[in-house]
C-alpha cells in the first residue's frame, strides 16, 4: 500500500514527553492508517473508514 501521500497527525492525547504517541492519516481514499510516532518508518495498521469509526466510538474516553 502506498502511504507516501499520507498526512499524519498526532493523537490529541499525545504529549511532548515521549509518551504513547499514535499518529493517524485519514486523508487517503478508502483507508485510515495508524502508526507509532516514535517509529515512523515502522509498521502501519490500516482500517477501512467504517471499521475505524467503530473502533473510535468503542474506545474508552480518557479521564
Amino acid at each position: 500500500m502506498d502511504l507516501s501521500r499520507a498526512a499524519w497527525r498526532k493523537a490529541s492525547r499525545s504529549n511532548a514527553n515521549g509518551g504513547a504517541c499514535v499518529e493517524v492519516a485519514d486523508n487517503l481514499p478508502g483507508v485510515v492508517a495508524v502508526r507509532d510516532s516514535k517509529d515512523p518508518s515502522g509498521p502501519v495498521l490500516t482500517f477501512d473508514p467504517a471499521s475505524w469509526r467503530a473502533f473510535v466510538a468503542a474506545a474508552p474516553t480518557p479521564r
